[in-house]
C-alpha cells in the first residue's frame, strides 16, 4: 500500500495544504474556516488519509455537499454520516448553509479513474444523463443559481422563490409550478436531495437543485445572458 501524497485545497482565492496523518476539517470552527455563518456546522467535512486513499468524510448532523469532478460527468451527494474516496484529481466541493452556497476544490496529486470515467460509489453517486429541459425549465434554473454562477469566488447566495420569481416576471403559483415539473424531471434519472418530503424545506430544494445544475454544468455562466434576452423580450 502505498503513502498517499499531501492534497491541496483552493477556497476564495486561497490555498490550504493537507497532510496525511490527522484528519483536517473544514467548517465554521476548523482547520479550514468556511465562515461564521450559524447554519455551517463547526466542523462538517473532514478529510482523512485511509487505506491507501484520500477519503471525504460528512461528519455533520444536518447538512449534504455536492460532490463532482472536474469535467461535471461524475456527480455525487454527500448526506450526514457518508464518505466519499478522493479518485480524482481533481474534486469539486458544493454545500448550502442558510441562504448561502459554498464551493471549494481538492487537488490531489494521485488520479486513480481517468476522468473521462465513471464510479460507482455507495453515496448517492449518478453518472449524468441528458436533461432535456424547457426553455423556462432551464430559465429557472438560472434565476437560482444566477449569484452562484456569476460570483465563482467560494461564496453565494441563492434567492428565494418569491426574488427567483420576480427576476422571472412570474406569478408564484406558476414558478411553484415550474419547480416541481424540474425537480421530478431531475429526480426521475435518480438525483438525490430533490423530492419533497415532511420536514424538507423548500430552501433545500432550491439548493440542492442549483448544487446539482452548477456541478454538473447543466447550466453555466455563459448560459446567463439568456436571463436578460428573456426580460426583455418579455418571454420570462
Amino acid at each position: 500500500m502505498h503513502a498517499v501524497r499531501p492534497l491541496r485545497i483552493e477556497f476564495c482565492g486561497e490555498w490550504f495544504d493537507v497532510e496525511a496523518g490527522r484528519p483536517f476539517g473544514i467548517g465554521r470552527e476548523a482547520d479550514l474556516v468556511i465562515d461564521e455563518n450559524p447554519y455551517l456546522h463547526r466542523v462538517f467535512l473532514t478529510l482523512r488519509a485511509e487505506y491507501g486513499l484520500w477519503w471525504l468524510d460528512n461528519v455533520g448532523q444536518l447538512l449534504s455537499a455536492t460532490v463532482s469532478d472536474a469535467t461535471g460527468s461524475v456527480q455525487a451527494w454527500l448526506a450526514p454520516g457518508a464518505r466519499l474516496p478522493i479518485v480524482f484529481q481533481t474534486l469539486h466541493v458544493m454545500f448550502t448553509a442558510g441562504s448561502t452556497t459554498y464551493d471549494f476544490t481538492v487537488h490531489a496529486e494521485d488520479d486513480f479513474y481517468n476522468t473521462s470515467l465513471t464510479a460507482e460509489t455507495s453515496t448517492g453517486g449518478t453518472t449524468i444523463m441528458p436533461v432535456n429541459l424547457t426553455p423556462s425549465q432551464r430559465l429557472l434554473v438560472l434565476a437560482l443559481a444566477e449569484q452562484v454562477l456569476a460570483q465563482p469566488a467560494g461564496r453565494a447566495s441563492i434567492p428565494s422563490s418569491a426574488e427567483a420569481a420576480e427576476r422571472l416576471g412570474w406569478s408564484m403559483t406558476t414558478f411553484n409550478r415550474k419547480l416541481d415539473n424540474v425537480c421530478e424531471k431531475l429526480d426521475k434519472i435518480g438525483v438525490d436531495g430533490l423530492r419533497g418530503g415532511r420536514g424538507r424545506l423548500a430552501v433545500n430544494r432550491r439548493s440542492r437543485l442549483v448544487e446539482y445544475a452548477v456541478s454538473t454544468r447543466l447550466v453555466t455562466v455563459e448560459d446567463l445572458p439568456q436571463l436578460d434576452r428573456a426580460a426583455d423580450a418579455g418571454e420570462a
